[in-house]
């Protein structure tokens, strides 16, 4: 049986923390900014996590499973 391929779109979006955790970058930060205040361009710099229900699946598409 042939090797599982990732997903290349999840390998650019997606990285592991060292405590296992899925860091992801946040939506609507690429353009028509101008009409977003400083504090919300500020908010969406910083990287989050992947939500609980999620993990499972992207984990798949990172070929960790």
């Amino acid at each position: 049986m042939p090797k599982m391929k990732t997903n290349s779109g999840a390998k650019k979006r997606f990285a592991l923390t060292g405590s296992g955790k899925i860091k992801r970058k946040h939506a609507y930060k690429s353009h028509i900014l101008t009409k977003k205040t400083k504090k919300q361009k500020l908010n969406l710099t910083h990287t989050g996590l992947v939500d609980k229900a999620d993990t499972k699946r992207v984990k798949i598409m990172l070929g960790l499973r």
